[in-house]
C-alpha cells in the first residue's frame, strides 16, 4: 500500500497493468499493489495522443474532468481561455483539462478560403494562427488580380488580405499603376542616308488597364520595350541625317502616333516619349565639328565686313559734314592734335623762332 496526496487543481490518473483504473481529484488516498498514478496539473494544458485518449475517455470521471473538442478534417479549433485567445487545434480529438479557468471554443471551417469577419483581425497576426493564414499586402500605389485555382476572380483594390491556408492555389498579380519611366539605350539605327547613329529614347507610360496588362498578356513590359524599340527604327530609318537633325521632335511625334493602338492593347497609356540622346560615330562626329567651325567662320567674317562697311559709311558722313562746315573740321583736327599730345610726354625745340609760329599757325584758321 502506497499513500499519496492530492493538492488542489491537480488531478491523479491511477493506472492497473495499463490499464486507467481511477481518477483523483484534491484529497489523501491509498495506492493498492500494483497501482501507479500519474499526476495532472489542471491548469495547464495536455496533449494526449490518440490511442491515450480513447483509454482515458473509457472513464466517466475522467469524461466528467475534461473538455472534449472533436475537430474534423476540414476545420480548425480556435481556443479561448477566460475571454483570451489561447491556441489553434487541427484535425483530430483534443481533450483539455476544465480546471479553475474557463474555456470556450470557436469552430472554424477553413475548406472556404474566406475568414468569418467574426474572428478578430488582431489575432491573425499572432504566432498560433500565422502558419494556417495565407496573407497578401496591396500598396496604395498598385492594383492586383486575384486568381482562385486558376480562375481570375476579381480586381484588387490597396489593403490587407488574409485567407485560409488550405488546398485551394491563390495567385496575386500586382502593378504599379504610378507613371513609370522606361530606358531604351544604346539603340544602333541606321538613318535613309545610311548613316548609323545610336540612340537613346525615353518614355513615360501608366497602366491603365489591369486586365490587359496581366490577364490577357504575359510580360506587358518587355512587350512594351519591343513596340518601342521597333517603332524607333522605323520612324529614324524613314529620315535623313540632316532631317533627323534638325528636327529631334518629329521622331517622338511620329513614335507616339504609330504605336498609340498597340500600347492600349497592352492596357497601358503613354503619357509622354522623346529621343534623349543621339551618340555619332567618330569621323561623322570629327566631320560635323568641321562644319561647325566652317558655319560659324563664315558668320563671324560676314558680321566682320557688316562691322566694317557701317565704320566705313559712319566715316563717309562725316567726311561730308567736315566738308560743309570749316568749324567742325577744325574741331575735328584739334581732336586729333590732342589724342596725339596725350602720348607726348615732353617736347624738345630747336632752331629759330619759325617753329613756335608754325605751332601756332595750327591753332589759328
Amino acid at each position: 500500500m502506497k499513500r499519496v496526496t492530492i493538492n488542489t487543481n491537480y488531478v491523479g490518473l491511477v493506472f492497473k497493468k495499463g490499464k486507467l483504473k481511477n481518477v483523483l481529484t484534491a484529497g489523501t488516498y491509498w495506492l493498492g499493489f500494483g497501482e501507479d498514478m500519474t499526476l495532472y496539473d489542471m491548469g495547464k494544458e495536455y496533449f494526449f495522443t490518440l490511442a491515450e485518449l480513447e483509454v482515458l475517455l473509457t472513464n466517466t470521471d475522467f469524461i466528467n474532468l475534461v473538455h472534449v473538442i472533436d475537430v474534423a478534417d476540414n476545420e480548425l479549433a480556435l481556443v479561448y481561455r477566460n475571454g483570451n485567445f489561447k491556441s489553434v487545434l487541427t484535425a483530430g480529438k483534443h481533450a483539455i483539462w476544465k480546471g479553475l479557468s474557463a474555456y470556450n471554443f470557436v469552430k472554424v471551417d477553413i475548406n472556404n478560403i474566406n475568414i468569418d469577419e467574426a474572428i478578430d483581425k488582431n489575432l491573425l497576426e499572432k504566432a498560433p494562427l500565422l502558419n494556417y493564414i495565407r496573407a497578401y499586402k496591396v500598396e496604395s500605389f498598385e492594383k492586383a488580380l486575384l486568381f482562385i485555382d486558376g480562375k481570375f476572380e476579381r480586381i484588387m483594390e490597396a489593403g490587407n488580405y488574409v485567407y485560409w491556408k488550405n488546398s485551394t492555389s491563390i495567385q496575386v498579380l500586382k502593378a504599379d499603376i504610378r507613371q513609370l519611366n522606361m530606358e531604351i539605350t544604346g539603340q544602333e539605327i541606321l538613318t535613309k542616308d545610311k548613316a548609323q547613329l545610336r540612340v537613346n529614347f525615353s518614355i513615360q507610360y501608366k497602366v491603365d488597364d489591369m486586365i490587359r496588362a496581366l490577364l490577357e498578356n504575359k510580360e506587358f513590359e518587355k512587350q512594351l520595350y519591343i513596340t518601342m524599340q521597333l517603332a524607333l527604327r522605323e520612324c529614324i530609318g524613314l529620315m535623313t541625317f540632316d532631317e533627323l537633325m534638325e528636327g529631334k521632335e518629329k521622331v517622338a511625334e511620329m513614335v507616339m502616333s504609330i504605336t498609340l493602338d498597340k500600347v492600349e492593347n497592352l492596357g497601358i497609356k503613354l503619357t509622354n516619349c522623346g529621343v534623349k540622346d543621339i551618340v555619332l560615330p567618330g569621323d561623322v562626329k570629327e566631320i560635323m565639328n568641321q562644319v561647325l567651325i566652317a558655319e560659324k567662320r563664315a558668320q563671324a567674317n560676314i558680321i566682320t565686313r557688316r562691322e566694317e562697311t557701317a565704320s566705313t559709311r559712319s566715316l563717309l558722313n562725316t567726311a561730308k559734314l567736315m566738308e560743309d562746315n570749316s568749324m567742325l573740321y577744325k574741331l575735328k583736327e584739334m581732336e586729333y592734335v590732342e589724342k596725339i599730345a596725350e602720348k607726348i610726354n615732353t617736347i624738345s625745340l630747336s632752331g629759330s623762332g619759325q617753329i613756335v609760329d608754325q605751332l601756332k599757325q595750327i591753332f589759328v584758321k
